[in-house]
């Protein structure tokens, strides 16, 4: 799987003017399932991004992880992290898993989340969403798994 992470102060998603996912500080996790991945590959994902220390500890050092500092994750489906653009000027996406295993490792991904105590909040699968964070940092790390 594979997923861009970007830690933040606040950021929520829409689907035709509707919230359905709002955070405060913590991690927006966009996140790609991957022609091959299945369910382990969605919890060692969860798991490398709730531990990963990239939040700021009393001496201003990213030392801290998710865990450690009560954030809380918005979980966004985002196939077009899979975009080729090797060749020509159109991105191609074979390489993503088809819809229906990336919604199911999608929301395998999120329950992981949830199942370490992040409390998680979504966009909605295969939906067109309209994304707003306030990236702090900024920080935004690529992670694949």
């Amino acid at each position: 799987m594979r997923a861009l992470i970007q830690r933040v102060s606040q950021a929520r998603v829409s689907v035709a003017g509707r919230e359905t996912g709002k955070i405060g500080a913590g991690l927006l996790i966009l996140v790609c399932a991957m022609e091959g991945d299945d369910s382990v590959r969605a919890d060692q994902l969860a798991a490398k991004i709730s531990k990963l220390r990239i939040f700021k500890d009393e001496d201003g050092k990213m030392n801290r992880s998710l865990l450690d500092v009560g954030g809380e994750a918005l979980v966004v489906s985002q196939f077009t992290l899979a975009a080729d653009t090797s060749r020509g000027n159109r991105p191609g996406f074979s390489a993503a898993a088809r819809p229906e295993d990336g919604e199911r490792l999608y929301l395998h991904f999120s329950a992981a989340l949830r199942g370490l105590g992040v409390t998680v909040a979504n966009g909605e699968f295969g939906a067109d969403m309209d994304v707003s964070l306030t990236n702090q940092g900024p920080v935004t790390i690529w992670l694949d798994v």
